[in-house]
Order: structure tokens, then C-alpha cells, then sequence
């Protein structure tokens, strides 16, 4: 369980990092200013060519990679819900990185993931802990 945690981490932290810079590249590649070819054709261009969209993009391939890996190992119902500590990552890199304001609604709503999270890393351990104390299956040997 130890070395799909600290894969789940690093891909979540990847996971974050790529946000962090795919809004930062987006930020500086600027809305379309009118929905025409030319001008959603400059959108797309200088979304590609953008350093910070380009390194987002790369950044949430490797978590999508990592996410494979994670889930031929370990059932959906793990993985998946603790997928959402990355919105942890991504928050806080937003605050720290971005210098975004993060109401106290919002930290709420950070804390209720992070306990919804370590329900979820419980049941698991419960549900380890139960297959080891789980007796094996008696006959009956009272003649019928």
C-alpha cells in the first residue's frame, strides 16, 4: 500500500502542477476576442506554442499515465476518491503560485475533502485488516 501512496502523491502533485500551469499559459494566451477562424486560430496557435500550456499538458499526461498504473493495481473505489486530494494540491498551489484568493468557504470545502479522503484510506485498511482475521469456513460433521 506504501508504494501506491507514494505514487498517488507524486502523480497528484504532478496533477496540480500541470493546472498551475496550464491556467498560468492560458492567462497569457488570453480569450478569443471574437469567435471567427482567424481569431480561434491565434487562440490555438499560441496555446501550442505556449511554454506553460505545453509543460500542463505534459504534466497531466503523466498523471493520467500514473492513474493506469494505480488502477490495474488497486480497486476504483480506492484510487478514484483519493484522486481527489489533488484539489488539496491544486488549492494550495493556486494560493501559493498563482496568488489567487481562497475564501474560507473554499478552505471548508478543502477540509471536507481531506476527511472524506482518509475515510476512504481507512476503509481500505479496515477492509485489509478484515481478510487477515477472517477465520476459514467450518463443515459441519453432525451426521444427518
Amino acid at each position: 500500500m506504501t508504494k501506491v501512496l507514494i505514487i498517488l502523491v507524486c502523480a497528484l502533485v504532478a496533477e496540480a502542477t500541470g493546472v498551475v500551469c496550464l491556467s498560468k499559459g492560458l492567462k497569457q494566451v488570453g480569450p478569443p476576442k471574437s469567435f471567427d477562424l482567424r481569431e480561434i486560430s491565434r487562440v490555438v496557435v499560441a496555446g501550442a506554442t505556449n511554454p506553460h500550456v505545453l509543460t500542463g499538458v505534459a504534466l497531466e499526461a503523466a498523471f493520467f499515465c500514473a492513474l493506469l498504473y494505480l488502477l490495474t493495481h488497486r480497486d476504483v473505489s480506492l484510487i478514484w476518491p483519493l484522486t481527489a486530494l489533488g484539489f488539496v494540491i491544486t488549492t494550495l498551489a493556486a494560493r501559493f503560485f498563482l496568488n489567487e484568493h481562497v475564501s474560507p468557504t473554499r478552505w471548508v470545502g478543502v477540509a471536507l475533502i481531506v476527511i472524506g479522503a482518509a475515510l476512504v484510506s481507512y476503509s481500505e485498511h479496515a477492509k485489509q485488516a478484515g481478510q487477515g482475521k477472517r477465520a476459514a469456513p467450518t463443515t459441519s460433521t453432525t451426521p444427518q
